[in-house]
């Protein structure tokens, strides 16, 4: 039986080496069957039988990888060349650097005008930021996201590096080139795709901002029904140390668990009136501490309580859990996780893999489109690219 392809396959995307964010759309793109080209910094082992240490970029799945050094002149102009046959660049770089390395967006779409060029910044590219450096932590606190995570009377808490470089980076990245990609089957061209991961958090939260304007999330950050105030919308430890997570919005299911704690089902008439939600939640820790989380793990078996374990990632791997693409395609699937990359990376280095690409693409070879110079491919000048 043939494999049908993946959705992306023939799609190639060249990314410009960064941390975090820009590879990760890259990896959702590679996983979805693009052929991604990774441009990384000239090494005097690239490109070599011995290849330098791979970098610490993890996200390096299915990707290939050229050393260039983009300050010199034929390094420069083999780029160039091959971004006239590629579909997507990625730009992680700050306001103004692809200009001023002499890769202007305009000069590129000139040159290949279906090319879509997706600059992703952690600021935005306009007001008092856009010049400063910054990290998740800073992207979520502009974009107010921040200050709506983690309890009442104490400083916001911020869910490690998530939502701004992978969710509000990453993610609205690749999305911003699938809409492209798709507006170039209209018009036949590319564009620029401009993405930065305060607007794309500030986009995450456009629900949780309309609850403001309600009685879901009208209080102070940690007082609400969502955001940790609510007693049947909370984690509880379970004796012996690990924990349940209680979701029980609806009054049915409000009931199942009342039902699973062993608690009368009077409670369903008090529930909303939130001066009883201090004691509620004290029911509920002593209740939960009764037990250990296998326990009520086989109480809530099947049932809707919305009452679930909170599984570690280490017990997740030890259980074999498997990972696999973000969404399924059931006519066009991404590609499967190999088990080799499950829970580990096999980060990759300099200049592996992506001759062979260049080959595949443009069908140029070492020696006669390009060679090897100071750790970096070089354009040969009298070659007709």
């Amino acid at each position: 039986m043939a494999t049908t392809p993946p959705p992306l396959k023939g799609v190639r995307v060249i990314e410009l080496a960064g941390l975090a964010p820009g590879p990760f759309a890259c990896l959702l793109l590679a996983d979805y069957g693009a052929s991604v080209l990774r441009v990384d910094r000239a090494h005097p082992q690239a490109h070599t039988s011995n290849p330098p240490p791979p970098t610490h970029d993890s996200l390096s799945r299915r990707k290939s990888s050229i050393a260039l050094n983009l300050k010199s002149r034929n390094g420069l102009a083999l780029l160039k060349s091959l971004l006239k046959h590629a579909d997507v660049l990625i730009d992680p770089f700050r306001p103004g650097v692809l200009e001023s390395i002499g890769l202007d967006p305009a000069d590129l779409l000139a040159a290949n005008p279906r090319l879509i060029i997706a600059r992703l910044t952690g600021f935005r590219r306009d007001g008092p930021y856009a010049p400063m450096a910054g990290h998740d932590i800073n992207y979520l606190a502009v974009s107010g996201l921040l200050s709506q995570f983690g309890p009442s009377n104490a400083p916001p808490f911020f869910p490690a590096n998530v939502v701004a470089d992978f969710a509000g980076g990453g993610l609205m990245c690749a999305f911003g080139i699938m809409t492209a990609l798709f507006d170039r089957m209209r018009t036949g061209k590319g564009q620029v795709v401009e993405a930065n991961m305060v607007d794309g958090s500030a986009y995450l939260g456009t629900f949780s901002r309309f609850l403001r304007k309600t009685p879901l999330g009208d209080r102070p950050r940690g007082e609400n029904v969502l955001d940790g105030g609510c007693p049947w919308y909370a984690v509880y430890e379970c004796k012996g140390g690990d924990y349940m997570a209680v979701g029980a919005l609806e009054e049915s299911f409000f009931g199942e668990l009342l039902n699973g704690l062993g608690i009368d089902q009077s409670l369903l008439t008090t529930r909303d009136d939130r001066t009883t939600w201090p004691a509620l939640r004290e029911t509920f820790r002593k209740r939960f501490s009764e037990k250990t989380r296998p326990e009520w793990e086989r109480i809530f078996a099947g049932k809707d309580a919305c009452c679930t374990p909170v599984l570690s990632q280490d017990e997740l791997e030890e259980q074999g859990y498997e990972q696999r693409p973000a969404v399924g395609l059931v006519g066009s699937p991404g590609l499967a996780v190999p088990d080799s990359e499950a829970w580990s990376s096999q980060n990759l280095a300099p200049g592996v893999g992506g001759e062979r690409v260049l080959e595949s693409w443009t069908g140029w070879r070492r020696g006669r489109e390009y060679k090897v110079e100071g750790g970096g491919l070089v354009k040969v000048e009298a070659s007709k690219l």
